[in-house]
């Protein structure tokens, strides 16, 4: 089990709809609001609000609402998501991953987008 605090900026930003094979993920909203995709439809999830996503559920979120939004993130198991952060959050201060190199990473760290 992996929990992390997420910020979500001001942008209409965040992953779109996606799932894992093997990991479960949970939302918990705490400040802002923050669209999360349930799989069929995106709900304006307020503070307080919790979305549990079990494995192999599409899901996504992203803040469409023009002020900072946060969250808490849970994942399990969340041994494999921690490197998945790490490497995401260096290649984003270098500006580095090419796509190809990309859709490999997302394959080994089990996320799967939905579309592609």
């Amino acid at each position: 089990m992996i929990v992390g605090h997420e910020p979500v900026p001001s942008l209409p930003a965040g992953p779109p709809p996606h799932f894992h094979r093997s990991i479960s993920e949970s939302f918990y909203v705490l400040t802002g609001t923050i669209r999360i995709y349930d799989g069929t439809r995106w709900v304006d999830c307020a503070p307080g609000d919790f979305v549990h996503v079990p494995e192999g559920g599409i899901h996504g979120f992203r803040n469409e609402s023009g002020a900072p939004a946060s969250m808490l993130l849970h994942f399990a198991p969340g041994a494999p998501r921690e490197e998945y952060f790490e490497v995401l959050a260096d290649a984003a201060r270098r500006e580095e991953m090419e796509r190809e190199g990309r859709a490999e990473f997302m394959v080994r760290h089990d996320t799967f987008w939905v579309g592609e």
